[in-house]
């Protein structure tokens, strides 16, 4: 089911808000709970029925998991305590604890990892061993299951703290609810168990807050805003200028890259604007996703503040096990390389994410390298730079082929800035462009003032606007705020054409 849909917004928010607070107000909390899982369940068997088999079957082997190592850490301690009577805290227990479940966390790992490279990466893994031996495997052509890579590496890392002994004991209610939990579901924030279970058994969260509603109301108007008026019309756009490389020139190039790095932004952020709404409205506080990357001054700062929350995991469960940055710059410099590497492997089954994150990462490294001379640098020029590398990097991140890629650079290289291919102006497809088309000659200059209107509102939102936690942060619920959320939802269900799926749905 996709937020930007009418049964969404008009059938199953509606139930979900109102069923839920009803079964809490009855103090039944645990049916709340229940009741909430079958939601998100719902929610995430809407796209296809045989998913659900899939992310219950994964919920159900982690949990058991988790178990286990509940288990084998309170027999370790009860074997040490029985091993020293005498003392009131025993020693190494927590070594203990640790090496008795350490078999179980490889296993639970090594499972959730198994399962993202069947679903994810097994045709990819074919086609290159095919390539590499000259042999003839046939490919599998395995559908894969939506939102696969955020809830298994939202059970990863469950299982590395409940190993490291971080996790209380919690019901398989409330950890299938933790995992489930709709608004993330699909296409994060990757939410740890300390972010939302507390908040899932806090019974002060279970009754209605009508500041809580009117300020989720707002973030899911300005999500889908980014996605139905912005990233959507950008869209279709993108994908004329990548389906015909070869044909672009200079500037048809550079206005493809520019509708794709506001697609892509508008898209994901504005998934994660609604995620954090429909949060609010169940009294749910999820964590910040994008925090102005496009504000940032240096690659290094600009990725500690896009998709914050993948970030966060790499550097918790593979930067720091691998040394971080204690043990010298060339161990620094492999250990960012690593996870780099691992996050283009993470985005998608190809070689056009692993060059686009090797990229990253190198440039990454160099900046580390001379930091000082990045730091020195004037603030404009330290931002055309970052912001130029990026967005030259993203050719790779969308082009169906390494080779697509390289050919829309050479377009770009071309220099020829006077041969618009008017094409693109009926790719933006909206209403409004389309009545200045229809019967409109090409010469006339409205089509092109409209579009560019379209690319100036995007850059003033990203560099002159607050983001929108910020908005979120001084929100006040006044009339201003809800005729503007008012206006901005009904803009945006007017705007609903056909199904248009989410990019990171696709990772």
């Amino acid at each position: 089911m996709l937020f930007n849909s009418y049964i969404f917004i008009f059938l199953f928010l509606p139930i979900c808000i109102v069923g839920y607070f009803l079964l809490n107000k009855t103090g039944k909390y645990q049916l709340g709970h229940a009741f909430l899982l079958g939601m998100s369940l719902w929610f995430y068997g809407y796209f296809n029925p045989a998913y659900l088999l899939i992310i219950i079957s994964s919920v159900c082997v982690n949990y058991t998991i988790f178990r286990l190592m509940d288990r084998r850490q309170n027999v370790a301690l009860l074997n040490a305590s029985i091993e020293n009577p005498e003392l009131d805290i025993v020693p190494n227990t927590r070594v203990g604890r640790l090496n008795s479940c350490k078999p179980i966390m490889v296993l639970g790992v090594a499972i959730n990892l198994g399962i993202i490279f069947y679903f994810k990466y097994m045709d990819f893994f074919i086609e290159n061993v095919n390539a590499i031996a000259k042999t003839d495997w046939p490919l599998m052509h395995i559908v894969l299951p939506l939102g696969i890579s955020f809830f298994t590496f939202q059970q990863i890392s469950f299982i590395v703290d409940a190993y490291r002994g971080e996790v209380p004991k919690y019901d398989f209610l409330t950890y299938a609810c933790y995992v489930t939990f709709f608004p993330q579901l699909i296409a994060g924030p990757i939410v740890t168990h300390d972010e939302l279970i507390p908040q899932l058994r806090d019974v002060k969260k279970k009754t209605i807050n009508w500041d809580n509603m009117a300020k989720g109301f707002y973030m899911f108007a300005l999500g889908l805003g980014k996605k139905v008026l912005l990233a959507d019309v950008f869209g279709v756009a993108v994908s004329w200028g990548f389906n015909d490389v070869s044909g672009l020139k200079a500037t048809n190039a550079i206005m493809v890259l520019l509708a794709y790095c506001f697609q892509l932004y508008f898209d994901f952020s504005g998934y994660c604007d609604m995620a954090i709404g429909l949060g609010q409205m169940l009294n749910i506080d999820l964590p910040v996703n994008f925090n102005s990357p496009y504000k940032a001054l240096t690659i290094t700062d600009f990725w500690n503040r896009w998709h914050m929350t993948l970030s966060r995991f790499f550097t918790r469960y593979v930067y720091i096990p691998l040394g971080g940055n204690r043990k010298g710059n060339i161990r620094t410099y492999v250990n960012l390389f690593i996870v780099f590497l691992l996050s283009g492997f993470w985005h998608g089954a190809a070689w056009t994410f692993v060059l686009w994150s090797v990229l990253n990462g190198i440039f990454v490294i160099i900046t580390r390298m001379f930091r000082k001379t990045f730091e020195e640098m004037h603030p404009a020029l330290g931002w055309l730079i970052t912001q130029g590398f990026f967005n030259l990097t993203l050719v790779f991140f969308r082009a169906n082929t390494i080779g697509d890629a390289i050919e829309f650079i050479k377009q770009i290289l071309y220099v020829d800035f006077t041969n618009i291919d008017v094409n693109i102006l009926h790719a933006f497809q909206t209403p409004m462009l389309k009545f200045f088309l229809d019967g409109t000659a090409v010469t006339n200059s409205l089509p092109f003032i409209y579009v560019g209107m379209y690319y100036f509102l995007a850059l003033f939102i990203v560099l002159g606007c607050k983001n929108s936690h910020e908005k979120m942060v001084s929100f006040t619920v006044n009339a201003k705020s809800l005729i503007w959320t008012a206006v901005l939802l009904a803009a945006s269900i007017l705007s609903f054409s056909g199904i248009s799926t989410f990019l990171y749905f696709n990772f």
